[in-house]
């Protein structure tokens, strides 16, 4: 009997299957939702936010990106660049509806969607590649339904993993898409400089190109011990990202954390009666979005900026919580007027409303019985169908 007869060949090792993820990101969202809205709009440099003088940016149109502008940018510095900018008040509401209308065309082509923001997300299509002839065509046509069923553009990246999507989706904006095959990793991301990098700042790229150290194909190939200098224990991390390296799974379920609102004010003001209307004008933004996403909160947490710069935390936790507007409000009025009263005299820069320890109203059941009163129902009703500016509470009026 030879030496092989009588024995079962060992099963092969089925081939890894390459995953194929998606970067979506929405090209310049709320500016382009503005210039969709408003044709006079169109062409012109346009920043959303920042009507006040110490606003910030929250979003810029391509046009105003070309002066330089950029979000969370002060006003005052955006106007210095580009004295022509159009600025629009933001209309949240909106873009959470035009989000949810792209979403739900996400969901078309995968269920395993990892939101990020309003505009942007992650898509795993590995399972879905067999219902097209390539990845390809499946983003160009995930691109096609976005654009005819809302009127804007999204740039794409594809790759086999979130890192890379990320950055090749970054490549052709605006309206672009970029794949980038097992094969082609090198080849794309070694010219790169090393600032499309996530978790590499600054300061550390300051250090690399003392090293003579530019682009991402330099940092891959670089000695380990010549980078610790700079990188630290963070150098075989941010080598294995350089050369494309990334295991992390599309997240399906991201539990949100925190939700806040806060508002910067173009004159400082004192404690008083004009603070307690920002106070509760921003309780009544956290509260609204907070039933918007069907959760309730454990703390509410205030913060509060002075002239100087100096910058307060305080938080309370609810005996119960809550998603109303009047419990939300009265606990930060309440941690304001215990956080002045050591420094009467103060005035106030920023001011902010958050909430932490969500929960599910689905959960309600375990809190007791705390749901949302007929004022915040109808509120929230009427702000739905008309916009957030359609309802305003009494106590944020002079």
């Amino acid at each position: 009997m030879g030496a092989s007869e009588g024995l079962t060949p060992a099963p092969s090792t089925p081939p890894r299957r390459v995953r194929c993820i998606l970067h979506v990101d929405m090209d310049a969202f709320y500016a382009s939702i503005e210039q969709r809205d408003e044709p006079g709009l169109r062409g012109w440099p346009v920043a959303v936010g920042g009507t006040g003088q110490r606003g910030v940016v929250a979003a810029a149109s391509y046009e105003a990106r070309r002066y330089g502008v950029r979000s969370a940018m002060p006003v005052g510095e955006a106007l210095r660049r580009c004295p022509e900018l159009v600025r629009v008040a933001p209309r949240m509401a909106l873009y959470r509806q035009e989000s949810a209308q792209i979403f739900e065309i996400f969901a078309r082509y995968t269920p395993e969607i990892e939101g990020l923001s309003l505009d942007e997300a992650f898509l795993d299509v590995t399972a879905s590649l067999s219902l097209f002839r390539s990845p390809v065509v499946l983003a160009e046509r995930l691109k096609t339904d976005i654009q005819r069923e809302t009127g804007l553009t999204a740039s794409v990246g594809i790759a086999p993993n979130k890192l890379v999507a990320k950055i090749a989706s970054d490549l052709e904006k605006p309206d672009g898409l970029c794949e980038v095959t097992p094969q082609r990793l090198h080849a794309v991301l070694d010219p790169l400089p090393v600032a499309v990098l996530p978790g590499l700042g600054p300061r550390s790229q300051t250090g690399l190109a003392r090293l003579g150290i530019h682009t991402l194909g330099e940092l891959r190939r670089a000695a380990p011990d010549h980078l610790h200098a700079v990188l630290g224990r963070q150098t075989e991390a941010l080598q294995r990202r350089a050369a494309g390296e990334d295991d992390r799974p599309v997240m399906v379920c991201r539990a949100e954390k925190s939700i806040s609102s806060e508002e910067t004010f173009d004159q400082d003001l004192p404690l008083g009666p004009a603070l307690a209307r920002e106070l509760a004008r921003l309780a009544d933004r956290t509260a609204s979005r907070l039933r918007g996403k069907r959760l309730l909160a454990g703390t509410v947490v205030l913060k509060v900026r002075r002239a100087d710069f100096t910058t307060s935390t305080r938080q309370q936790g609810l005996g119960v919580p809550s998603c109303e507007t009047a419990v939300i409000s009265a606990t930060a009025r309440a941690l304001l007027e215990a956080w002045g009263r050591s420094q009467p005299q103060v005035r106030v820069r920023l001011l902010g409303v958050g909430v932490t320890g969500l929960v599910p109203t689905s959960q309600l059941g375990l809190f007791g019985e705390h749901s949302r009163g007929g004022v915040d129902a109808a509120t929230d009703s009427i702000r739905e169908r008309f916009g957030d500016a359609a309802l305003t509470r009494a106590r944020t009026l002079r």
